[in-house]
């Protein structure tokens, strides 16, 4: 219980460009359109003893729908939420883009074919409001809250190199 116990608000935020920093001191090499694996994760997240967020990511490195940064549109406004000691990330979220222009150059930036799209470039062509989502891996949250060591072990039926089916 005492790593639990050291799990209190407020968390640490960091840049992405802080954390390719501390990464590339470490040997790793991190592009800047890329997003980090989970060597990168779990290296990262050995540095902190709680959860911390990254902000701040490249656009190149996520997807056409999250909003650029309008102070520095080479990133974006989302972060991910990585759990302390190796565990790696447990959330990923962000402002998405509401505006149809913004929406339909990312896409065409992406290389993406609009007509795929058409019915989530609708929500914003017919009214969107300023809005921002996010997503919990509660495999992960279990993996790290039950100090499992694997996700394998909080997930009902694991794929594994030797197991495709349950």
């Amino acid at each position: 219980t005492e790593p639990l116990e050291r799990v209190k608000a407020p968390f640490p935020r960091v840049r992405f460009t802080e954390v390719r920093d501390m990464l590339t001191s470490m040997g790793y090499e991190v592009p800047m359109d890329s997003d980090l694996g989970i060597d990168e994760e779990t290296a990262i997240s050995k540095r902190f003893e709680k959860p911390f967020f990254i902000t701040h990511f490249p656009r190149e490195a996520k997807a056409f729908y999250h909003r650029p940064d309008p102070s520095d549109p080479r990133f974006c406004l989302n972060h991910d939420m990585l759990a302390p000691e190796g565990y790696g990330e447990i959330i990923g979220g962000g402002e998405r883009i509401w505006e149809l222009d913004v929406l339909l150059e990312r896409i065409r930036e992406e290389g993406l074919n609009p007509e795929d799209y058409k019915w989530y470039i609708d929500l914003r062509r017919y009214g969107s409001v300023p809005h921002a989502g996010y997503g919990l891996g509660v495999d992960r949250l279990v993996t790290w809250i039950a100090d499992l060591g694997h996700i394998k072990y909080a997930i009902p039926f694991p794929r594994t190199i030797r197991r495709l089916r349950p």
